[in-house]
C-alpha cells in the first residue's frame, strides 16, 4: 500500500538554529563575534604567537617604530618600547591577562549578583529593601569612579583591582535577576511549583532559573566589555596591574610619557583596547536582539 501525504512534513528547527537564523541577521555582531574569536584564540595561543618574551629588553632597539615605518625592522612588527621591549609581543601576553582579569571579575559578580538578586526576588520584606538600597547607593556613583575609591581605600595592587571592579558589576545582575524573577513568579508554571510544595531554592534553581538565562547572558556580555575598560583604567593610573605585568592599561601608563617621541607605543594597545571592547559590544547587541523572545525568527 502506497502511502500519500497530503501536507508537506515542515522541519521545526532547534532552538540553536533559530538563535543563529536571528544573530546572523546582525551583520555587525557576526563581525563583532569574528573579531571576538581571534582575540580569544590569540589570548590562549600567546606563548606561541609571541615573538619573545614580553619583558625581554634589546637595549639596541629603543623605541624602535614599527615595521612598516621608515625606519622600522620587520623584528619587531610592532616597533618596541623605552626598554627596548617587543610591543608586540607585549600586546600578545597581555591579551591574555587583561581578558583573563576581566573574565575572572565578571565570574565574581555573576556568582554574587546572582545570589542576591535571587534573594531580593524572593524574599520580602527588610531583606529585599536593604539589598535594594544598597544597591541603588552603588549605582548612583559612576562605576570607575567607585573602583577607585575602593582601590584607594583597600590599596593598590591587581587583587584589589579585581574586587573593586567586581563589586562595582555586581548591582546590575542584581537588579535584572530580581527584576526576571518578579516576572516569572506570575507565570502559570511557577504558580504549579509553588502549589506543589517546592521550596523557594527548588524554585529558583529548578523553575525560574532556566528562564532568566537570556538576558543574564546578555548582561555577562555587556559587563565583560565594562570590566576590561575599568580595570584597563586602573591599570593606567597605576591601581591596577603593576610593572612589567604586560596588561594593556599598564602599556599604556609606561608609555604616556612617550607619546611624541614613540607615538605608536601609545596607539597600539589603545586600539587594542579599541577593537576589543567594540567587539564585544557589537557581540552584545547582537546577543540582546537573538535572545528576544519578542522578536520574530
Amino acid at each position: 500500500m502506497i502511502e500519500v501525504k497530503i501536507y508537506k512534513d515542515t522541519p521545526i528547527p532547534g532552538r540553536f538554529s533559530q538563535f543563529w537564523k536571528k544573530f546572523r541577521k546582525h551583520k555587525g555582531a557576526v563581525v563583532g563575534l569574528v573579531v571576538l574569536t581571534l582575540i580569544i584564540l590569540m589570548a590562549a595561543f600567546s606563548p606561541l604567537l609571541a615573538p619573545f618574551d614580553p619583558t625581554e629588553q634589546f637595549s639596541d632597539y629603543l623605541r624602535y617604530p614599527p615595521a612598516w615605518s621608515n625606519d622600522g625592522i620587520t623584528r619587531h612588527l610592532l616597533g618596541t618600547d623605552d626598554l627596548g621591549r617587543d610591543l608586540l609581543s607585549r600586546v600578545v601576553y597581555g591579551s591574555r591577562l587583561s581578558l583573563g582579569l576581566s573574565a575572572l571579575v565578571v565570574v565574581i559578580a555573576t556568582v554574587i549578583g546572582v545570589a542576591l538578586g535571587a534573594l531580593a526576588g524572593l524574599a520580602r520584606g527588610g531583606m529585599e529593601y536593604f539589598i535594594l538600597r544598597v544597591m541603588d547607593v552603588i549605582l548612583a556613583i559612576p562605576s570607575l569612579l567607585l573602583a577607585i575609591v575602593i582601590v584607594a581605600i583597600i590599596g593598590p595592587g591587581l587583587p584589589n583591582a579585581i574586587y573593586a571592579v567586581a563589586i562595582v558589576l555586581i548591582p546590575h545582575f542584581v537588579r535584572i535577576v530580581r527584576a526576571s524573577i518578579k516576572e516569572e513568579m506570575a507565570k502559570d508554571y511557577v504558580v504549579a511549583a509553588k502549589l506543589d510544595g517546592a521550596s523557594p531554592l527548588r524554585l529558583f534553581t529548578h523553575s525560574i532559573f532556566p528562564n532568566i538565562l537570556p538576558p543574564l547572558i546578555v548582561q555577562i556580555t555587556l559587563a565583560f566589555s565594562t570590566a576590561l575598560v575599568d580595570i584597563a583604567a586602573l591599570g593606567f593610573l597605576g591601581m591596577g596591574a603593576q610593572p612589567p605585568n604586560p596588561e594593556w592599561g599598564t602599556i599604556l601608563s609606561q608609555s604616556r610619557a612617550f607619546i611624541q617621541l614613540a607615538p605608536w607605543t601609545v596607539t597600539i594597545p589603545g586600539l587594542a583596547i579599541l577593537i576589543t571592547v567594540l567587539s564585544i559590544n557589537l557581540f552584545g547587541d547582537g546577543l540582546r536582539d537573538a535572545l528576544d523572545p519578542k522578536e520574530h525568527p
